[in-house]
């Protein structure tokens, strides 16, 4: 690189090696621009000119020129304005920022006289003498007007930043607060870190610079850098809290102890009192400038003291006074800060509210109260007001707290670091009163990196917060929201916002954070102990997105927690529906089918989260879409083959999956696809397996397809399912394994003869009268025990039927008839219509004794209906069971299904013969007035069979039709306007019996 040292005068050398060693030094000095650290644009144009003058230069110095004065003088010039450039870009490249950027002016002031000085000397060069092209004359000509007319000035935000600077020191706004901003604005403005030891040492070397100015007795200079370095001083980051401290105690140690009065000059002529903004009038005379302004506003236009007229455009800023007032009034202020903290410790409460409104006046006036209150140690104490049993004191307290941690980083760690300062603000959100307050200084001291962190590890402090969103105060509510944002920095602060129900970051985190971090949140969401409220918010506010893009990664950990995090949520019917519709299933499946790459954990999750899919299916509410968890018989079967290659978790998980699947009523398909392979399920060892295998077999069984279910059946199987009745525990499997049996085909007599081979009988009686199960499942047991007893009850098998009388099970079915439910009651009503059928020919005909009738025995009384000898467990007779009366109340109930069925019973006593016989028998029960009343039945079926049956009483038993013809009359007469044809036609037949129709009506 050319030192400009090096460069000849052309008085002792050739002019052209004189020129070619300023094109050399120019081409430095372009180089060394790229380096300035200011004003980098400006220094661009320089840049440029330069660059445009290096090639003339260079063609100059290659022609054979003339020694001339002119070029000599021109040359030399050249050389010096060059050097000043350079040493001008060393300068802006080596010294300290701070320094440059308030020079700035300065700075572009001598960058745009340089330039001008440069296109001076060039311009001296006798181009016009020298052979050389018009184009490098031309080229010459145009660089140098260039030059000549440029104009530098400072950046706009360099400007902006210069006239607050100087509009500070004039108006002498040397406080913390302004100090801070302008500092900072510098900072981003140079390009420097604005953390505190960044800004030090950057200020540390400003101050440097400013010693080597005074060195050089630029007094102008110095003077200005003296009132910047004061400005600037104040801001927290030019100087550590002990020397901070060191100072204001030198301070305060020569202020002395007794506040002064103010001197007269402080006080206004017009109000008396001290004066804040004192101005000069033109009759020299100062006042308050809000009562000089109003004085002159009113009309007067002389003084108020010399009593000279006054211009009232005349008003200047008396700022030696106003400094003096102030620095009186500090020094004043400062004496009562120091002296008043003892004080606070009094346990006279109004002395303290008075002290404490007296120190927040003072923090409000001014920042350097508020740093004078920190450095007289005030914050321990104000910490310790706050658990103070007095709330206004509370409250004060909380006040200037939030007022001194406005003031910086350095004040909010010194809060903190006050031994349990943060916890103590954190009780009092828990008092209404005071909660915004306390929110608000939370707010504040979250803006510490540092403080944040320790302000969410205080317990209950999320949880407060999160109540605090919905409070009616909107400040409040948004400096919470605002906290919670700030809290959010830290994974475990957002953890502990989802187990408080707030899930804004948690989701945010979920679906934008790296992917550790989604790992994070995912597994937050699986192991939370969510409400179906917090489950349902969480999938409208977009939680499935994310964990469906974790569950389609390769990473098992990924897919690990997605997957439970989806289980946690699908057990709410709505979010089950949506994972559904989201494609949830496909990889679910893909998961339970990779046999050696799914660890067993996995799949037991994933297939929980299906079995909470399917059971979703079950719940239809009115104008939702029905959803199928499975498409198609691919997915039915890939799932259902699982059972016998995964564990017994995921097998019972499985079953139940399925079993949830065939409940509706639309499962036809699935049932019978399912149930050709599932009877080998109830043979497993695995009692809970095997639960659920039974339980999805009796779902089943449970619609009606007969055909394809025997098909299935096996002396095994009935062996099976003995086996589990008696050896289990479980009170639904029990239920559901009698409810197989009562749903097998009545018509395969085969099944039944297995079913008595392997002593189902007296096993399926046994929990009929067991009165140990009383569980959720009592109801199902005895209804689908009955169901299985109906099966030995058939009168076509009588064999059957005496193998149940034998065991008791007439009375019990009766006794059932009292207390059981509808279904329970219409099937033992059906199996004791079957027995009753079998009644007339098992009744024993009654001995005729022979001899003289006072000698004899006395005859055995017969049955009043079958008129023989019968007893329950020999003809299953149902006067001698005692069933009459309780199928009689049936009649009167609701359920049609068990009227029916009770009502077929009683009409098996008036069949045939036994007509008459049975009538006073129903008629003693007081089961015909019932019979009447079926009439009216919603079901025409039991209008049908009540109306043939009455037909028969009325026509052929005497004395009825007098008793109850007035109360069939009725509904008889509405048959015959409503009902069918036939029934019309048997209805007017009736009331011809009752005398109210002849019997060539034309209802015949």
């Amino acid at each position: 690189m050319m030192n400009s040292n090096t460069i000849v005068s052309a008085s002792f050398v050739p002019a052209s090696e004189v020129l070619s060693q300023l094109v050399d030094f120019i081409l430095s000095i372009v180089n060394s621009a790229n380096d300035v650290l200011i004003e980098k644009k400006s220094f661009s144009e320089l840049k440029s000119y330069l660059e445009r003058i290096a090639p003339i230069l260079r063609e100059l110095s290659e022609k054979n020129i003339h020694n001339s004065q002119s070029l000599i003088n021109a040359t030399e010039i050249l050389a010096h304005q060059l050097k000043v450039a350079k040493q001008l870009i060393e300068e802006c490249s080596t010294r300290n920022r701070v320094y440059l950027f308030v020079n700035c002016r300065r700075i572009v002031k001598r960058l745009e006289d340089t330039t001008r000085e440069i296109s001076r000397a060039l311009g001296l060069i006798p181009m016009a003498s020298l052979d050389i092209s018009s184009g490098i004359k031309e080229e010459m000509n145009n660089v140098c007007e260039d030059m000549r007319r440029a104009e530098f000035c400072a950046a706009i935000a360099e400007e902006e930043i210069m006239e607050k600077i100087e509009s500070g020191i004039q108006e002498r706004t040397f406080n913390r607060s302004y100090a801070n901003k302008m500092l900072i604005l510098i900072a981003d403005a140079i390009g420097i870190p604005t953390d505190r030891t960044a800004l030090k040492k950057e200020f540390e070397e400003f101050k440097n610079e400013i010693n080597d100015v005074q060195s050089r007795k630029d007094k102008a200079e110095a003077i200005q850098m003296e009132q910047i370095i004061a400005l600037l001083g104040r801001a927290d980051a030019t100087s550590s809290p002990e020397e901070k401290e060191r100072k204001y105690l030198d301070r305060r140690n020569s202020l002395g102890s007794q506040p002064l009065e103010p001197l007269q000059p402080f006080y206004c002529p017009i109000t008396k009192d001290v004066m804040v903004d004192p101005v000069e009038t033109s009759s020299g005379q100062t006042f308050e400038r809000s009562a000089i302004v109003k004085w002159l506003a009113e009309g007067n236009r002389l003084c108020p003291l010399t009593m000279t007229p006054l211009n009232p455009e005349i008003l200047r800023p008396n700022r030696t006074l106003r400094q003096s007032i102030e620095e009186w009034k500090d020094r004043n202020n400062n004496i009562i800060i120091a002296s008043m903290k003892l004080s606070l410790l009094s346990h006279d409460e109004q002395e303290v509210l008075h002290l404490l409104g007296q120190l927040q006046d003072l923090c409000e006036e001014k920042d350097s109260y508020r740093e004078w209150v920190v450095l007289e140690s005030y914050i321990p104490l104000l910490i310790g007001l706050l658990k103070s049993k007095y709330h206004e004191i509370r409250k004060k307290a909380l006040l200037i707290l939030c007022l001194l941690a406005k003031d910086g980083d350095d004040i909010k760690e010194k809060i903190a670091d006050v031994e349990n300062a943060i916890g103590s603000v954190v009780n009092s959100i828990g008092r209404r009163s005071l909660s915004k307050l306390a929110v608000a200084l939370l707010l504040e001291l979250s803006k510490n990196g540092a403080v944040c962190e320790r302000i969410g590890k205080v317990q209950g402090c999320i949880l407060y917060l999160v109540n605090n969103l919905s409070s009616d105060d909107l400040q409040a509510a948004g400096d919470a929201k605002e906290l919670l944002q700030n809290l959010a920095c830290r994974d475990e602060n957002i953890i502990e916002m989802a187990k408080a129900n707030y899930f804004k970051h948690l989701l945010e985190r979920l679906s934008s954070g790296p992917e550790d971090v989604k790992l994070i949140m995912a597994a937050t969401v699986a192991e939370l102990e969510l409400t179906d409220h917090n489950k349902t918010a969480l999938v409208e506010e977009g939680v499935l997105e994310p964990l469906l893009y974790l569950l389609s990664q390769s990473n098992a950990c990924m897919k690990k927690v997605a997957v439970k995090a989806l289980q946690n949520l699908s057990s709410v019917p709505q979010n089950a529906f949506q994972m559904i519709r989201k494609g949830v299933v496909v990889p679910l499946l893909d998961l339970l089918c990779r046999h050696s790459l799914t660890a067993p954990s996995l799949k037991e999750e994933a297939a929980a989260t299906i079995m909470n899919l399917s059971l979703s299916t079950t719940v239809h509410e009115v104008g939702q879409v029905q959803l199928s968890l499975l498409e198609n018989d691919d997915d039915i079967f890939r799932l259902f083959s699982l059972i016998n290659m995964t564990g017994p978790h995921v097998q019972q998980t499985i079953l139940r999956t399925f079993n949830a699947l065939c409940q509706p009523p639309s499962a036809t398909d699935m049932r019978s696809k399912l149930r050709q392979v599932l009877i080998q399920l109830c043979e497993m060892d695995d009692f809970i397996v095997r639960a659920n295998a039974v339980k999805l077999f009796y779902c089943l069984t449970q619609d009606g397809d007969g055909g394809t279910l025997s098909e299935n059946i096996s002396q095994k199987c009935i062996t099976t399912l003995l086996k589990v009745m008696n050896s289990s525990n479980d009170e639904e499997e029990i239920a559901s394994t009698m409810g197989i049996i009562s749903n097998l085909p009545m018509d395969h007599v085969q099944i039944t003869e297995w079913l008595l081979e392997a002593g189902a009988l007296p096993v399926i009686f046994k929990f009929l009268t067991d009165g140990n199960y009383n569980g959720l499942h009592k109801n199902q047991l005895i209804e689908n025990a009955v169901g299985s007893i109906c099966r030995f009850t058939v009168s076509t098998h009588q064999e059957w039927q005496k193998q149940a009388a034998h065991l008791g099970i007439i009375s019990s079915l009766v006794q059932l008839l009292g207390f059981g439910t509808p279904l329970t009651k219409k099937r033992v009503a059906i199996s004791l219509a079957e027995f009753s059928t079998s009644s007339t020919g098992l009744s024993r005909p009654i001995e005729r004794r022979g001899g003289f009738w006072c000698c004899s025995a006395p005859s055995e009384i017969g049955c009043p209906v079958h008129m023989g000898i019968c007893t329950v467990e020999s003809s299953f007779c149902l006067v001698e069971a005692g069933a009459i009366n309780p199928l009689a109340r049936v009649l009167g109930e609701s359920d049609l299904g068990a009227c029916e069925a009770s009502l077929k019973a009683l009409l098996t006593l008036i069949d045939g013969e036994k007509l008459q016989n049975g009538s006073k028998v129903l008629d003693e029960a007081n089961a015909i007035a019932p019979v009447i009343r079926l009439l009216s039945s919603p079901s025409v079926h039991l209008q049908e069979m009540a109306l043939n049956a009455l037909e028969r009483i009325f026509g052929r038993v005497v004395g009825f039709k007098q008793k109850y013809g007035a109360s069939a009359q009725m509904p008889l007469i509405d048959i015959t306007q409503r009902g069918t044809n036939a029934m019309k036609s048997l209805a007017a037949c009736t009331l011809s019996h009752l005398d109210v129709l002849h019997q060539q009506s034309s209802y015949f």
